[in-house]
């Protein structure tokens, strides 16, 4: 057998190997994630509930969903460990602002314009022009118009041509 032959099962067994370590990669961190929850700690499980670590065993988590409910789920059930602040936003709706009052945009545009009195009389003694003409001037800005076109338009004939 040739190399050539070879190659595209050289290429197919790299390829499945580098597909393996990265998924057994993806394992063991999600089992680290897993091995460091603690009590107090928000969890989201893989159903897509949320929900607050009570007590961490070897196979199980046990978990308060809300007052009076706790649930016991295996670890493997348990999508991600998140954050205080992330827990907090998504379950509760609290948002952890970093952001100064200084910071914050106004509700109305008035303090983002101009506030100098005599800039604001002075563009207001300008007309602008919109393009748009006055009521009287139309009649004659159409006729002149119509007549172009008619220039343009090619002349009818009878039906006497050269051409056949």
């Amino acid at each position: 057998m040739s190399l050539v032959t070879l190659l595209p099962f050289i290429v197919l067994i790299g390829a499945m190997f580098l597909m393996t370590r990265s998924a057994k990669k993806k394992q063991q961190q999600a089992a680290e994630m897993r091995n460091q929850m603690q009590p107090g700690s928000g969890v989201r499980t893989i159903g897509g509930m949320y929900a607050t670590v009570k007590e961490v065993s070897e196979d199980t988590v046990l978990v308060d969903a809300g007052p009076g409910v706790e649930l016991l789920f295996a670890k493997n059930a348990i999508g991600a460990v998140l954050t205080d602040d992330e827990y907090n936003r998504i379950v509760h709706g609290v948002e952890h602002d970093l952001k100064s009052e200084a910071d914050l945009v106004p509700d109305d545009a008035s303090s983002l314009t101009e506030t100098d009195d005599s800039a604001a009389a002075a563009s207001d003694d300008k007309s602008v022009d919109l393009g748009k003409k006055d009521a009287h001037e139309e009649p004659a800005v159409e006729a002149e118009a119509a007549a172009a076109k008619a220039d343009e338009e090619p002349k009818k004939t009878d039906g006497d041509s050269e051409a056949k």
